[in-house]
């Protein structure tokens, strides 16, 4: 009889994704054998992922490993995007949605005290190097996941979570605008022409202009998605922008490779739209209009570290999106971006330096929630 692994897990919503949440101590040590078991235990590669417990759906495929740093009372937290059509893990960059979650899973693990009437953890992304501060209501010992606030995206209500990234610029290529240029120009033979801006700040984040991909801008994820002709050209921009940052060295090893970084959406000025559930969005209401795709396909709502460097691109001038809001009446400190369910609203602090705009920190407010503790089943002799 073959052997079965059996490790505990939680199955965890941060913001608009959702993932399966491991302490580090319970996995492999070896990072190769890490992911193989990660892959089984989520049933990729499968388009269904059937046989795992994964969702079948780039936010739902999702891994977030926990421990606590040695002698600090800090969390190491690593994501991990799961690919559900091949054999990837990909490790590059991080998930804000799922990191606002961190807090609430290790305050349960027992890894950080929990205070009242505020718990503040603060946490160390292994894949940014960047900290991230997790602010949460606590009472009878225990962080308070119920209560009044919704989010767009998210159909129930939750305690509010205020999630901050500290120092955002540089994730993954240490560099804000890693072209050195706010804007830069790539013609694809056969494909179109592009104005885009590639951006660093909690992730990389390629903009592009709605109109040049022949879209209005406020066309939902699920609308796109059936157009693959338009899938195909940002992918096909991605991918050599990727090649560009040195993560691939051909446009098919980047989409193979590397699907999550850089990220990718179109953005245009601020106009009305309707949210996938029947509501209209005024202009007045947003500072711009912007979708965003992950891993070829389009995110559902809107990514909490897309948003953060959408918010940091709308204050460097002369990129894609501060030419989309630079008309618009919202004030330097707070941006309203118009992500497919509505307004999603991000807080900067900055100071303007000799040496440029300096970003300090960048805060959403998120909702949380434990769905399940369990124990995942693997058979060891298929990872």
């Amino acid at each position: 009889m073959s052997k079965v692994l059996k490790v505990p897990c939680s199955i965890v919503r941060g913001g608009t994704s959702k993932g399966i949440f491991f302490k580090s101590d319970n996995l492999p040590n070896d990072p190769e054998e890490r992911a193989r078991f990660i892959l089984r235990a989520f049933g990729s590669p499968d388009l269904r992922q059937i046989d795992g417990l994964a969702g079948a759906n780039s936010l739902t495929s999702k891994v977030a490993i926990i421990g606590k740093r040695n002698d600090e009372n800090v969390i190491d937290y690593t994501f991990g995007q799961v690919s559900i059509t091949s054999k990837v893990v990909d490790w590059t960059g991080n998930c804000g949605n799922l990191s606002s979650a961190v807090g609430l899973f290790a305050a349960g693990e027992g890894l950080v005290p929990v205070e009242e009437p505020f718990t503040k953890v603060c946490v160390f992304n292994t894949n940014t190097k960047k900290n991230i501060y997790i602010t949460m209501p606590a009472s009878d010992g225990k962080i308070e996941e119920n209560g009044d606030m919704v989010i767009p995206g998210v159909p129930f209500p939750g305690a509010p979570f205020l999630v901050e990234f500290e120092d955002p610029s540089g994730s993954v290529t240490q560099k804000l605008l890693p072209t050195g240029h706010p804007v830069d120009f790539l013609e694809i033979p056969g494909v179109g022409n592009f104005h885009y801006s590639l951006v660093d700040a909690a992730n990389p984040v390629v903009f592009l202009r709605a109109e040049e991909l022949g879209l209005e801008g406020i066309e939902l994820p699920e609308a796109i998605e059936k157009r693959t002709d338009k899938l195909e050209m940002i992918e096909a921009v991605r991918s050599r922008v990727c090649v560009q940052m040195g993560l691939a060295e051909t446009p098919a090893e980047a989409t193979r490779l590397s699907p999550a970084i850089p990220k990718i959406g179109f953005v245009t000025k601020a106009k009305p739209y309707v949210t996938p559930d029947g509501k209209t969005v005024n202009e007045e209401q947003v500072d711009l209009v912007a979708r965003l795709a992950s891993m070829q396909k389009m995110h559902r709502a809107y990514m909490v570290t897309g948003a953060i460097c959408t918010a940091v691109a709308s204050r460097i001038e002369g990129t894609v999106v501060w030419d989309a809001t630079r008309d618009a009446t919202g004030t330097a400190e707070k941006v309203r971006i118009g992500q497919p369910y509505g307004p999603m609203e991000v807080s900067l602090t900055m100071n303007n330096r000799e040496d440029g705009l300096k970003f300090e920190r960048a805060g959403v407010w998120r909702t949380a929630r434990k769905i399940m503790d369990g124990v995942v089943f693997v058979p060891a002799d298929q990872i």
